[in-house]
């Protein structure tokens, strides 16, 4: 089974993943060996280090000849992407090509991912969405790797004296430190951390760079963790404390007296459930754990866990919003993301509470389940989706229109914004029923031999999984290449695909 953890369970902040197009193997070809197995994927690892790589890192797509690349920005020379599936996606990907085959050339991007990494860490610990390697901007930057350099023009702004009462949100949404933003949001700071942690358990805990890193951005994530739990969307300074818990009680959730039909841009929103921000922390931390046999990351997943607990709301509605404040009430965030019963942060809640319950045996991660789901089941449309949000008590679906305004009517809605979500209620249920019986879940499906013959034929000479599509120039306009541009979804999912298969037999 391939050790590394999967990042892929997670919406990508509005990324379509594109599907790589397949054909079917005739009975006269033959099956792969694995000698063809892993000379496939050491063409794949050789076209990303050699031809698509920037400084060690990535972004999500480019073209084949590395002079363009974009992730939700324009990346092109000197920027690489962090938020997946950038740099410590396909890093992980290195690590199950290297894991699965032993070939030294996995190894060797892994660590050049590694360096990308440690050279975009944040004074505040974790990453920023992308990272930069031009001269001219990095020097306005507050990356650990400068501020510790002597005489660095930066390292008497950005110190870690104590951190004003009462911490949190309360101090971070002063953005005071803009530049020096550790984002959690998109698992952006959570992926570059499973990844530095599975490199450094690669290298036998021997590079004391790496180690450092990764040991430097745990304490960080730990010491921005609430008391009750949770997690924010991000954080502009290297913690001394955690956020005071006169401040920030740890409390349950319960509807507000009254809550505003329109945007109040007050930004209360500091627990977040919103692309599994708290989900990835704790999930993180589980992982982290098992590669140090550390208690305290341990303790701080199980926190995450108890905040899960807390964060679900009373009947009659007892699933999860997006945010709450600090008095535990669900919170406007965004225009359109009101106070409301979420249908995706629910769902994502449940599956973190499974793994919470697998990962310790304790049943009280167990107990919110049925209920949840039951209630959910109530709340399906009649194209068996579930609505984004659900008015709270009403549990009327709430939806926007194109000038922002709450709706209940589907007809009219923004198409940036997934208002309407897929159900997954019948697999979290078969999940929990399996658990719930005392029987393991199976993570991983057997490959098949068409399955990788099929990966294998698609590949291009070049090593790549070409399709059709844009990449973005300097200017940001879009540029379409004839021979189409390189994915790094794709490349993840199909080099995983292959590792795991070498792995399974």
């Amino acid at each position: 089974m391939i050790r590394t953890f999967n990042w892929r369970f997670l919406r990508l902040g509005g990324l379509v993943l594109s599907v790589v197009a397949l054909h079917s193997l005739s009975p006269a070809q033959s099956l792969p060996s694995d000698g063809e197995v892993k000379a496939s994927l050491h063409r794949a690892t050789r076209l990303m280090t050699q031809q698509i790589a920037d400084h060690g890192g990535y972004a999500w797509v480019s073209s084949v000849d590395g002079r363009f690349s974009h992730g939700e920005g324009v990346a092109g020379a000197d920027r690489v992407w962090v938020q997946p599936p950038g740099t410590p996606a396909v890093g992980l990907a290195f690590l199950a090509a290297y894991h699965a085959t032993g070939d030294a050339i996995h190894l060797d991007a892994a660590k050049a991912v590694g360096g990308a990494l440690v050279q975009g860490q944040l004074q505040s610990g974790g990453w920023g969405y992308s990272i930069e390697f031009d001269p001219k901007l990095r020097a306005r930057l507050p990356y650990r790797v400068l501020l510790k350099q002597s005489g660095a023009s930066l390292s008497k702004t950005f110190t870690e004296a104590p951190t004003p009462y009462p911490g949190g949100w309360d101090v971070w949404s002063r953005r005071q430190f803009k530049s020096n933003m550790t984002l959690i949001d998109d698992d952006t700071t959570p992926c570059a951390i499973r990844f530095l942690c599975e490199l450094d358990r690669t290298l036998k805990f021997k590079d004391a760079t790496v180690h450092e890193a990764v040991e430097y951005a745990l304490r960080s994530t730990m010491a921005a963790q609430y008391p009750g739990g949770a997690w924010g969307h991000n954080y502009d300074r290297f913690s001394t404390q955690q956020p005071s818990v006169d401040h920030y009680p740890v409390i349950s959730a319960s509807y507000p007296e009254s809550w505003s039909r329109t945007w109040t841009k007050s930004f209360d929103g500091c627990y977040m459930l919103n692309d599994r921000i708290t989900q990835n922390m704790v999930e993180t931390m589980l992982f982290a754990s098992r590669v140090y046999n550390n208690e305290r990351y341990r303790c701080s997943a199980l926190a995450g866990g108890d905040f899960l607990l807390r964060a679900q709301m009373p009947e009659p509605q007892p699933a999860w919003a997006q945010q709450y404040d600090r008095h535990m009430h669900p919170a406007w965030d965004r225009k359109f993301e009101p106070p409301a019963i979420s249908g995706r942060e629910s769902q994502d809640a449940l599956r973190t509470l499974l793994v919470l319950f697998r990962e310790t045996g304790e049943t009280r991660f167990l107990e919110p389940v049925p209920r949840a789901i039951a209630y959910l089941r109530t709340c399906l449309r009649s194209d068996g989706k579930l609505a984004r949000y659900y008015e709270l008590k009403t549990n009327r679906p709430i939806y926007f229109n194109n000038d922002y305004q709450i709706s209940y009517d589907d007809r009219s809605m923004p198409d940036h914004y997934a208002f309407v979500v897929d159900s997954d209620l019948e697999a979290i249920e078969r999940d929990y029923q399996t658990l719930a019986s005392g029987k393991p879940l199976v993570r991983n499906a057997q490959v098949s031999d068409q399955q990788v013959a099929d990966v294998i034929r698609s590949q291009s000479a070049s090593g790549g999984w070409l399709e059709q599509g844009f990449v973005r120039d300097e200017q940001g306009k879009k540029v379409t290449p004839k021979e189409g541009v390189v994915s790094s979804a794709t490349m993840i999912a199909n080099i995983e695909l292959l590792s795991q298969f070498l792995e399974q037999n």
